[in-house]
């Protein structure tokens, strides 16, 4: 007689598989069919390869601390001098703005660029440069302008202050439309001296908010000789907008975009309203692209920028200050429309808005596919044009802000 094993034992389980006359398998070599590691001894494998790549990369991650804790401190102290010696001359020239106003605001606006330029200079020490391409927008820096500009992230703002420094008196004559919450900013002294407009989002402050850019307009835009507006539509960054803006073009049966959201056309309409001056018969009056030397009150350009980051990786602004992250080029292009060429009827207006910002996702779409922007119409090929600062300059202005600090 045989025992019957006890269920639940090794070999109850042998005996279940077990065939007459048949030889029962062999077991599993442990070469072929090693049991996987144990979570513990993955765990110290994967630290082990990491504690590796640490080591290796230590000291260039240290030169990487040290770098960005050397510029944190000279930005610190580039803002200690250059925007107390701004706001102390401000003050000091103020029986010229009695006497002499325009003189008195050419001369804020030159101290204005000085101070964008030294903004623009961390970004570019770090080598964070810029390619622009599309049109040419020095020939109008002259006339009045908007830029209706894509928004991905704080480090547009200072892309924008360092494509534009070879521009001319644009920089001097400029006024920016931003987020209220810079106001609170080292730099917001100084932009409600010189008159940039600070605006609150949201429903709830919408309509509020354009009859206080409408009234600032009329009592600062020509009072102050300002030339160029910086707008960005989309009211604010493209991650944070991007889902909202899907969700009202499914809605609204409107294009369905990625790489920027539709835009909001309170702000515009406004400032168009406000700016653009009439001829006898009600339509606008503006400049033609294709002759410059006919110059009109009142503005008469619109210029389309599109700001694109290699890899859709836009710069932050602490990015922009502390210059951790490699030398990177970002790409700005440019497109004018006369302004008689834009319809200023609210629902005309919105439809010319939002083809340009589908125009904008074509734009980002064949540059993140191929590393350059599509040619203009009737061109083989897109010319791009290789921003430069002068360091001269650059020293010069930096030296000037530290010497009024000092005095």
């Amino acid at each position: 007689m045989t025992a019957t094993p006890r269920p639940g034992t090794p070999a109850a389980a042998a005996a279940q598989h077990r065939v007459p006359g048949r030889r029962p398998p062999a077991p599993p070599s442990p070469a072929l069919h090693r049991p996987p590691p144990a979570p513990a001894e993955k765990d110290r494998t994967v630290s082990n390869v990491r504690m590796a790549v640490t080591l290796e990369e230590a000291p260039w991650l240290g030169w990487i601390l040290v770098k960005a804790l050397m510029r944190f401190a000279f930005m610190v102290a580039n803002n200690l001098v250059a925007i107390s010696s701004y706001i102390c001359y401000v003050i000091v020239l103020q029986p010229l703005r009695l006497l002499d106003s325009k003189r008195f605001w050419y001369i804020e606006g030159i101290m204005y660029k000085w101070l964008l330029g030294m903004v623009a200079s961390w970004g570019w020490y770090a080598g964070y440069t810029v390619m622009e391409w599309g049109e040419d927008i020095k020939a109008i820096s002259k006339d009045e302008a908007v830029m209706l500009v894509n928004h991905q992230a704080t480090g547009d703002v200072c892309t924008l202050m360092m494509c534009l420094q070879d521009k001319g008196l644009v920089v001097a004559q400029m006024m920016w439309l931003m987020d209220h919450i810079f106001k609170y900013t080292n730099f917001g002294i100084v932009s409600l001296i010189h008159g940039d407009f600070f605006i609150r989002q949201g429903k709830s402050h919408r309509d509020q908010q354009l009859l206080l850019l409408k009234k600032h307009l009329e009592n600062n835009y020509r009072n102050r000789d300002r030339k160029w507006i910086v707008l960005f539509p989309e009211g604010g960054f493209l991650r944070k907008r991007r889902e909202t803006s899907q969700a009202f073009a499914k809605k609204n049966n409107l294009p369905f975009l990625t790489h920027v959201t539709l835009p909001r056309i309170g702000a515009t309409k406004i400032i168009l309203n406000a700016l653009v001056a009439r001829q006898e018969n009600g339509s606008p009056a503006g400049g033609d692209a294709k002759e410059l030397d006919s110059r009109s009150k009142g503005l008469q350009w619109i210029i389309d920028t599109t700001i694109a980051y290699p890899k859709a990786e836009p710069i932050d602004i602490q990015t922009w200050i502390l210059g951790y992250r490699k030398p990177v080029v970002t790409h700005v292009h440019y497109r004018i429309f006369p302004i008689k060429d834009i319809p200023l009827e609210t629902d005309n207006l919105a439809d010319w808005l939002y083809q340009r910002f589908i125009e904008k996702e074509d734009l980002l779409s064949h540059f993140y596919e191929t590393g350059a922007f599509p040619p203009p119409k009737g061109h083989e090929e897109a010319v791009s044009r290789e921003m430069t600062l002068s360091n001269t300059w650059l020293f010069l202005i930096q030296s000037f802000a530290f010497l009024s600090g000092y005095m």
